[in-house]
This record gives structure tokens, sequence and C-alpha cells, in this order.
């Protein structure tokens, strides 16, 4: 009987180890920092990336251009799968295809070894950095406000949120931290670290409405199983913020802000914006795109950079899902819960709410 008690146990064991992921290695830091867009001014483009060791071009094809090999589809675009083979640190070979009219590529990199542009056959291609000029000292992605933060605020705070008409139910706003203090928070909008580059709250604070909240802590307490905890980022936000947001940003960037007219599921306190951080150093780590970066890299689906990077965003949007969250199809960080609709927009500030 103890026998198979013990062999029951290590079955157990076992199948508990084969359960959790297996984080892929990053990649060497010659490679990662090649990998990005490559573009011609007439469009055309291709993504650099790695992928289970491997470096590969995702070529963006042609509408009913017909092409042998492996695609994937990406933002309305098909694209063509070519592994590369490494020469050196800046030439590689294609594996399969030489449809491009070469059999190789070559990367010019800067002093710092970042590349900036590439050679196909007679063709160069520029790097497209996506946003990365726009880095704050501190890490963070900028816009340019099309009118300035000091004279938008003002306004914000004297509109009135929209007229709803609903049954809701009553706010039940609590402070993420007081569930679980394990939560790291960074809350860039009580600092001038954020895309608007100015400090939008008055108090670091990440409040959500109590069943959200409760979800949240859960999907917490699984990935410290695989070491990994959450950073939030933002959670409840007063709609006067949202109004803000949209009154400065470009008209070609607004599909990463929410309209004031609707309000954001952030104003129902059912919204919450999520990283990942390391249990035991307590670092951030790094995504596949910044916090609040509006580029495609932001998208939940983007097939580029390394596979540790995916792997580490699709870890933390399958956790969420489990959890009945539901991510923004324009940024891996940006999480919905289920019951949002239940609750009216809000204008409370955070120092209301202490």
């Amino acid at each position: 009987m103890k026998y198979y008690l013990l062999l029951i146990i290590s079955v157990l064991l076992a199948v508990t180890v084969l359960a959790q992921p297996v984080f892929p290695e990053e990649v060497s830091s010659y490679w990662n920092k090649l990998i990005g867009k490559y573009s011609l001014q007439c469009g055309d483009h291709f993504y650099l990336r790695e992928n289970n060791g491997t470096l590969e071009i995702l070529y963006n094809l042609h509408e009913g251009e017909e092409i042998v090999g492996e695609t994937l589809h990406f933002n309305g675009i098909d694209y063509l799968i070519i592994a590369l083979k490494e020469i050196s640190e800046n030439e590689y070979l294609f594996t399969e295809s030489n449809f491009l009219g070469t059999d190789r590529i070559v990367f010019y990199r800067n002093e710092e070894g970042i590349g900036l542009s590439c050679k196909l056959g007679k063709v160069f291609y520029n790097r497209r950095f996506f946003g990365e000029e726009s880095f704050n000292k501190e890490g963070g992605f900028r816009i340019e406000p099309v009118k300035p933060v000091k004279l938008l605020r003002p306004e914000a705070l004297k509109a009135e949120p929209p007229e709803e008409e609903g049954d809701f139910l009553k706010p039940d706003l609590v402070n993420l931290k007081e569930l679980d203090d394990s939560f790291l928070l960074d809350i860039r909008y009580a600092t001038e670290n954020n895309f608007m580059g100015s400090k939008m709250y008055e108090l670091a604070r990440a409040y959500m409405q109590r069943p959200a909240a409760e979800a949240l802590v859960r999907v917490n307490n699984k990935l410290h199983e695989y070491g990994l905890g959450l950073i939030v980022y933002d959670a409840y936000r007063p709609w006067y913020v949202t109004k803000l947001f949209w009154d400065a940003t470009p008209d070609d960037m607004k599909n990463f802000v929410a309209n004031p007219i609707s309000g954001s599921r952030h104003n129902r306190g059912s919204a919450v914006d999520l990283g990942l951080y390391d249990l035991d150093t307590g670092k951030p780590i790094e995504m596949i795109s910044a916090f609040d970066e509006f580029s495609e890299r932001a998208y939940p689906d983007y097939p580029g950079g390394t596979t540790r990077k995916r792997f580490l965003r699709d870890l933390l949007i399958e956790e969420m899902k489990k959890e009945r969250f539901t991510v923004y199809p324009y940024e891996w960080w940006h999480f919905d819960y289920y019951t949002w609709n239940n609750y009216g927009i809000l204008n409370v500030t955070f120092g209301d709410l202490e």
C-alpha cells in the first residue's frame, strides 16, 4: 500500500512539473539589436524576428502574389516566413527562398551595434524604430500632444461625463494593494513617465470594482507558481483624465485611447493595465513592447520580437482569460473584466476615494 501511495505521489509531482511552462531563453545581444521592422518608402516592409532559436524574415506579400512557402496573417497583411542561416553577425543566408532576387541579407549597424538598415539584393531597407525615438529617459513612450496639457486639463475638469441610461450596480471600488500586497504598483499617470509626459493623478493608487479585483488576485497567485507577479500600471481612471487623453492625442493615434463620449472601461473600474515582474528580483520583465507604446508591437497578436517575449505576453493573456478578462485588440497590457457594463462611468478623484 505504501509503495502504491508513493507511486501516485511521484506521478502527481511529475505531472505538475510537466504542466509548468518552459520559459524560452532570451536571444543574444547582437541578434536582439537587429530584430525589428525594416521598410521602403513605398510601404513594402518585413519584420526580422527570432523564432525558436532561428532568425526569420516575415516579408509582406501583395494581394494576389503567389508565393510557395509558409505564411502568417497579421494586421490585414499576409507575410511569407523566411528562415535565415547565420554567416556572420551581419550577414545571413535564406535557407529556402531567393524570390527577392538574392539568397542573402546584409545588415548595417551603428557604433552601438544597433541595426539601422539592410540590403536585399540591390535594395536597401531602413529600420523603422516604432517610437523608440520618442522614449523618454525612463524608457516610456511619449506623444506630442496636439495642445499643451496645462491648457487641456482645466477644460477636462470642467466637463461633465456623458449621461447614461441603465440600472447600474453600486460602485464598490477597492484598493488592489489592500487585497494583495504582492501586486507591484507602477502607476505611470501619477508620474511624468507616461505617454503624455505629465502627471495626471494626485496619488499612486490602483482601484477596481471588487469582483474584478478579486479575480485579478487569483491571476496574480497563479503567476506566482511561475515565479512571476503582476505589475499594475493603471486601473480605475477618473473620466476627466480619459477626456484629457482624447483631446491631447493626434487623430492617427486615437485607436489607443478611449472616446470620452462613451467613456473608458477604466472609468467604470473594470479595466486594468498590467505587466509582469520577477518574484525573486522584484524587477520588471522586459515585454514585447513598452507599456502605452502606440505601435503595432502593442497588438496582442504581433508576430515579431523574440520567442521569449511573445511567450510571456501570451502567458499573461491566457491566465487573464481564465478569470474572464478580455485583452484589448490594440494593447496587450489592457484587460477588461466581463462585468464592466454593469457599472456606470465614474469621475471620482483618487483623493476622494482615500
